[in-house]
């Protein structure tokens, strides 16, 4: 029994190590292309904030839009 659990637990390390390694390189990826954005002249920062609204689900984007629109009135950004 023990040896099963070792060779269970074995292969769920090994999984998890290699998934780890194509997440390390999906990042290196990314980077990848922020860098040939950024060399063509996109501002990469704001390319970043518009992937994270399209992320976010509608209402909830309207939602932090409609907060973010009240704070700068309030602060005399508008």
């Amino acid at each position: 029994m023990a040896e099963a659990t070792d060779d269970r637990l074995r292969l769920l390390i090994e999984r998890i190590e290699r998934l780890e390694e194509e997440k390390k390189g999906i990042a290196d990826d990314i980077r990848d292309v922020y860098a040939e954005a950024k060399a063509v002249g996109y501002d990469t920062k704001i390319m970043r904030q518009v992937i994270r609204l399209r992320k976010m689900d509608g209402n909830d984007r309207r939602e932090m839009e409609m907060v973010l629109e009240t704070y700068k009135a309030a602060l005399g950004l508008g």
